[in-house]
């Protein structure tokens, strides 16, 4: 069993793009990042709306991934861009097309 969490964000208005943006940075630099195994940015129809999608070998290694400098460089870049996280919710993934078995 792996650690996932699902996050939606709600930019504020006008900003979803560069918010996506810096989350998109954020993916670029957990390629880097063993325990992570899927982060994945997403939009939906909702105008303001930014999803996250995250697995993870655990809890700890999505823990450690938020300390190194660049990652916390491009959540200070992002936070501004937020009004909100309306939802975020925790799971316990068991598996799927694309992750471990």
């Amino acid at each position: 069993m792996t650690y996932g969490l699902v996050t939606k964000f709600l930019a504020r208005p006008g900003g979803r793009d560069a918010l996506a943006d810096c989350l998109l940075q954020a993916a670029k630099l957990m390629e880097r990042d063993s325990g992570c195994i899927h982060y994945v940015v997403s939009t939906s129809d909702e105008p303001e709306a930014v999803w996250v999608s995250e697995v993870w070998t655990d809890r700890a290694a999505h823990d450690a991934s938020l300390e190194p400098e660049d990652i916390r460089a491009v959540f200070v870049q992002a936070r501004p861009l937020i009004a909100s996280v309306s939802e975020q919710t925790p799971l316990a993934v068991l598996g799927g097309v694309g992750l471990p078995s």
